[in-house]
């Protein structure tokens, strides 16, 4: 006679780990069905951890739907379901075609969803300066789950399932805030005012989670031929995805004023779609077993980038560029619509325009970084991002005269935006070490970004204690925001000093990647670059 179930040996109710259990077996079985996979019996495939023997026999007793009281039966399911899915993964020429789509796709996402339409639905909701100032800090504020997820991932050699579900869920909490007003619209506005700061809160801690898992497998599954040259092709398409939809925001705020909240919550929820469409095609990706840096303390993983010295040297000049930039970024938006009179609409076209010269040098940025190193790049592009403070401080307070001036200007800006966004993602995976990727990785973005979020804040108040003042000077109005940006501006060109101590071993000087982009010809041959592009590992294992 066959044993009973495990569920009717039991008596005892369900714990809290069972139904976490619960809710992860219910998860990947959703996943598992829109990726169209089917479990088998001793399924492996490349990259993929094998079933024991022992557990493929005991899979096959186990029910189609597993119990809530069968914690074991649940791991199995999720183990035959996630081998099934990488013996369906794509080849890497493939897998390269499709990372591209998906983070076109998330780039879709991010626009719906954190555009300044975002704020205008909030301030239809009846939000204040108390409400946007909570907006525009929460993605700073979050930046700690980065070494959250660092510290709690040090163990795993699997990042993909739990990346691909953190990312599901990063998308969905939206869905409330997308159809909420459509299905009761008698709730009160501050309801929804409330929900959409929660939901804020929680997708960007759940963004902030997964991007030191997202970037360690890449840095594991992409080679490190050619990675920068891949990454600035796939980041000139993601800004033409921006600027496209940027675009569209802008053109849906002009037509459809007087019905905010309707147009914004359509984008909102054709943003879900797309950002759950995102994480879903990574099922296909395949991911290589990390190594673990389970050997020593937590603590002292998390104080190694700051003992190795080119990391080092990334770190401090990041937090010091942090502090130049968000000491006038984050006000640009409203300095032209407060000071020079700029409508909505201009002040959107003006940024998807921005994002349309961000895409134009991407991928020669790319294969300059494979060349040269990453330094060189940083150095010339850091150099020139004062020439948009020294535009913002020039222009006049007239719409279209400052329209004109700042169209190819902040092109430009976007230019070097994205040039210095390649050199960062480069160091970040070719100088990680493979073993501690993650911390190493969350150490380089979560650190300058809080401290570039807590400078954000601080000059916001700043420019809070002094509303209304202005001083005429040579016969033009100087305001608090001209102040910020004059500040800014010498604290940008201090950085662009401060980028020539970054310490990369094998990098070529900033006057050789400028005469090479005239004389092509004399460049280093792909041997000697290669050597370059893996000098600091080879440093570090000696």
């Amino acid at each position: 006679m066959p044993a009973p179930p495990v569920a009717l040996r039991t008596a005892s109710p369900p714990s809290r780990l069972q139904v976490v259990f619960e809710g992860l077996e219910s998860l990947a079985m959703l996943c598992g069905r829109i990726a169209g996979l089917h479990h088998g019996r001793n399924c492996q495939g490349h990259g993929a951890v094998p079933v024991r023997r022992a557990e493929s026999v005991a899979h096959r007793h186990v029910p189609r739907r597993p119990t809530l009281l069968a914690p074991r039966q649940h791991l199995l399911w999720i183990a035959a379901v996630t081998t099934a899915a990488d013996r369906r993964t794509l080849s890497l020429s493939t897998a390269k075609h499709v990372i591209v789509a998906a983070a076109c796709l998330g780039m879709a996402f991010t626009q719906l969803t954190q555009s300044p339409a975002t704020t205008q639905f909030a301030i239809s909701l009846g939000g204040g300066p108390l409400h946007v100032g909570i907006l525009t800090a929460l993605p700073f504020a979050l930046l700690l789950m980065q070494l959250v997820a660092a510290a709690c991932m040090r163990a795993q050699r699997r990042r993909k399932y739990v990346w691909v579900a953190t990312g599901v869920a990063q998308r969905l909490v939206y869905l409330p805030i997308a159809v909420g007003p459509w299905l009761w619209p008698e709730m009160p506005d501050a309801v929804w005012l409330w929900s959409l700061i929660c939901a804020a809160a929680a997708s960007q801690a759940l963004l902030h989670f997964g991007t030191p898992l997202w970037l360690s497998w890449m840095g594991d599954y992409l080679p490190p031929d050619g990675l920068n040259a891949f990454w600035g092709s796939r980041h000139r398409w993601t800004q033409w995805t921006a600027a496209i939809t940027l675009g569209a925001v802008a053109f849906v705020c002009l037509f459809q004023r007087a019905a905010v909240r309707q147009a914004f919550c359509a984008m909102l929820l054709c943003g879900v779609v797309l950002g759950v469409a995102e994480s879903l095609l990574f099922l296909w990706i395949a991911e290589p077993s990390s190594a673990t840096g389970c050997g020593r303390a937590w603590w002292q993983a998390a104080v190694a980038p700051f003992r190795d010295r080119d990391f080092r040297s990334f770190i401090g000049f990041s937090c010091f560029w942090q502090i130049a930039t968000m000491t006038g970024a984050p006000f640009i938006s409203v300095y032209l619509l407060e000071y020079v009179g700029m409508d909505l609409f201009h002040v959107l076209l003006l940024w998807m325009l921005s994002w349309v010269g961000g895409s134009l040098c991407s991928r020669t940025f790319g294969r300059l970084v494979d060349r040269h190193g990453q330094r060189p790049l940083l150095n010339i592009c850091t150099a020139f991002k004062s020439v948009l403070m020294v535009a913002l401080l020039a222009v006049p307070p007239e719409p279209q005269a400052a329209f004109r001036l700042l169209l190819l200007v902040f092109m430009f800006d976007a230019m070097l935006n994205s040039g210095i966004a390649i050199a960062n993602n480069g160091f970040l995976l070719l100088r990680s070490p493979r073993e501690d990727r993650a911390m190493f990785i969350a150490a380089g973005t979560a650190v300058a970004g809080m401290i570039g979020g807590l400078t954000s804040v601080v000059s916001g108040w700043l420019l809070s204690l002094a509303p209304g003042w202005h001083v005429v000077w040579q016969g033009r109005m100087v305001v608090p925001y001209h102040l910020a940006f004059a500040v800014s501006l010498l604290l940008r060109l201090m950085a662009a000093l401060l980028s020539l101590r970054i310490q990369e071993a094998g990098a070529a000087s900033a006057r050789e990647l400028v005469v090479s982009l005239f004389r092509p010809r004399q460049t280093e041959p792909a041997p000697a670059a290669l050597v370059r592009q893996h000098a600091s590992s080879l440093r570090r294992a000696a």
